[in-house]
């Protein structure tokens, strides 16, 4: 009588098939890890443009026009907005991640310039929330400027 003895481990083909699941896995999850690592990153610049979005709303709210100087740069333009507006701005070297701020006079649009989220693509771009005022003095705010639109945040 013929007896099968009892076959331990996997084959070949069952070892390549969970290889190839694998690198197919990796592939599609490292970009996207990649992606949200950048993202998380460039909350502290989104959530800095809010803060000066509210504070502009206000000062516009309390005068009836956006603030009429135009402000530029990195150190002296915190100095500027915190002594206008009240609102506290983390740059380089305190912020990782903002280089540039600019509040263009009388318009109100709120310019953000990122750097060093590792993504070369988002390096050196800007945000951008430009304020849409509607009858009823309402404002609505709209974001753009140069990056990538994966990278801005929801509405």
């Amino acid at each position: 009588m013929l007896r099968m003895r009892g076959h331990k481990g996997f084959t070949l083909i069952e070892l390549l098939i969970v290889i190839a699941i694998i690198g197919i896995l990796a592939a599609i999850a490292i970009p996207m890890y990649r992606a949200q690592t950048v993202k998380a990153k460039l909350t502290e610049v989104s959530n800095s443009m809010s803060n000066m979005a509210s504070a502009v709303a206000a000062y516009y709210q309390d005068e009836g026009t956006f603030p009429l100087n135009t402000i530029t740069g990195a150190a002296a333009a915190v100095t500027a907005i915190k002594t206008t507006l009240g609102v506290a701005i983390p740059v380089v070297p305190d912020g990782k991640y903002i280089s540039g701020i600019e509040l263009a006079g009388g318009t109100g649009v709120i310019t953000f310039t990122a750097t060093n989220t590792g993504e070369s693509t988002v390096d050196g771009s800007t945000y951008e929330l430009s304020p849409v005022v509607s009858a009823d003095g309402a404002i609505n705010w709209m974001w753009g400027g140069t990056i990538p639109a994966a990278y801005r945040p929801k509405k």
